[in-house]
């Protein structure tokens, strides 16, 4: 009877730390934020901005010093592009440069005074492409362009040249091996459907682990003691403690989680090829290893500014340790080390696996046992961590029950002489 007593008791704690969680989320307007709002409305910007996937018109200067027939042909076979624009003329490449710095142009198509002449006369010519690198969109607009279009015009020298019997003939001469490129995991070529599914998994950590730590802030400011667990009788436990969090921060964030892995691909058309069931075993661990995360770096830190600090400088360097934006295979194997220490490496990896390249969960079964894995460690780093805020609480408690007991003594010293003098 004293054990399911004492389990009853336990269940009661841990639902009293949910409930105090839960009216600390609501009325703190920085928790508030980062656990409704941010999630909410963060992902429908920033997918709304890359919603058009691929750059198209970019302006670019023409510097044609042939004034050619040629030289014409290839500026409007680039105008014509899709993705190109020719925005003006230069009079020379200082001009073009002029223009390029003034963000007028993304950048310039240089075409030398004998470029036809060295046509003309059989050898190689060459064509100039000077781009803005600060966007690598553009410059891949720029720069495939000008390659498809001398390519078409060097098969179409190469055919007068060959002087084919059939139109058949020609075709096996300018390409004796004709290939198909189809990008299988990222059919429009898009950026958004590139990065956006690492990003969307990034947020739901970083936005949770946020939220964690400035309640945590919070609650050490309103502490009379400025500790994390407030002197009560409800948090004795430390499992207790950790499942009461736990338990608020997983209701909030498993709706949080099918928002932004579910309902947001399929409202900006990302590439949806999981299957639910996938999905969900994936996501349990992941949602357990950052939440277990953030209490850990919550008991760390112990300003609300701090914490804000850390994990959006952190954020970028996330994002290129998942290998999305950079390859895996070149990161250095001591960042590879570091970036195992958070869960949304292996969260953003196996997501893209089973959402963007169509995978199943035994293709990801590596990722899918490293979460499990950081939850477990988590969950007992987090057990130590807490016990450790459990001891300086009663330590805070018996210091200040010594002080009331001293006090005490003092009072009870003063009556007894009261007494005494009363007696005489």
């Amino acid at each position: 009877m004293s054990i399911f007593h004492d389990m009853i008791q336990a269940i009661r704690d841990a639902c009293y730390i949910w409930a105090q969680e839960m009216r600390q989320v609501f009325r703190d307007e920085g928790v508030l934020i980062f656990f409704i709002v941010v999630p909410l409305a963060y992902p429908l910007l920033y997918s709304w901005i890359y919603n058009n996937e691929v750059v198209r018109e970019v302006p670019v200067v023409v510097v044609d010093d042939s004034h050619s027939g040629t030289s014409r042909q290839f500026i409007r076979s680039c105008d014509a592009s899709p993705d190109v624009r020719v925005f003006c003329y230069a009079a020379d490449i200082d001009e073009a440069k002029s223009l390029v710095s003034r963000q007028l142009a993304k950048g310039i198509y240089y075409i030398p005074s004998d470029f036809d002449e060295q046509l003309g006369r059989m050898e190689q010519t060459t064509i100039s492409v000077y781009c803005d690198m600060s966007l690598m969109l553009t410059y891949k607009a720029i720069y495939q362009t000008a390659m498809a279009v001398t390519q078409k015009m060097g098969a179409e020298i190469q055919t007068k040249l060959s002087h084919p019997y059939t139109k058949r003939e020609a075709q096996v001469s300018v390409q004796p091996l004709a290939y198909d490129d189809v990008p299988i995991f990222n059919p429009s070529g898009g950026y958004g459907s590139f990065i956006l599914p690492a990003v969307l998994m990034l947020i739901l950590q970083q936005t949770l682990v946020l939220g964690i730590g400035l309640s945590a802030g919070t609650a050490r400011e309103t502490n009379r003691y400025h500790e994390l667990i407030p002197i009560d009788r409800h948090y004795q436990g430390i499992f207790r403690i950790i499942g009461g969090k736990f338990m608020c921060y997983f209701m909030i964030y498993i709706v949080m989680g099918a928002y932004l892995t579910l309902f947001v691909p399929w409202l900006f058309s990302f590439p949806m090829l999981a299957h639910w069931q996938d999905l969900l075993a994936l996501m349990l661990p992941y949602l357990l290893a950052c939440i277990f995360f953030g209490m850990i770096v919550s008991c760390i830190v112990r300003y609300r500014e701090n914490v804000m600090l850390l994990m959006v400088f952190v954020s970028l360097p996330l994002l290129f340790l998942s290998g999305v934006s950079w390859p895996q295979t070149n990161i250095p194997p001591f960042w590879q080390g570091v970036s195992w220490l958070f869960p949304s490496t292996f969260g953003v990896r196996a997501y893209i696996r089973l959402n963007t390249m169509g995978g199943t969960l035994g293709d990801v079964i590596l990722e899918y046992r490293m979460l499990w894995l950081q939850a477990i460690a988590y969950f007992l780093i987090a057990a130590i961590v807490y016990r450790h805020q459990v001891v300086l609480s009663r330590q805070h408690a018996l210091e200040r029950l010594e002080r009331i007991g001293r006090k005490m003594e003092v009072v009870e010293q003063i009556r007894r002489r009261k007494k005494v003098r009363s007696k005489k």
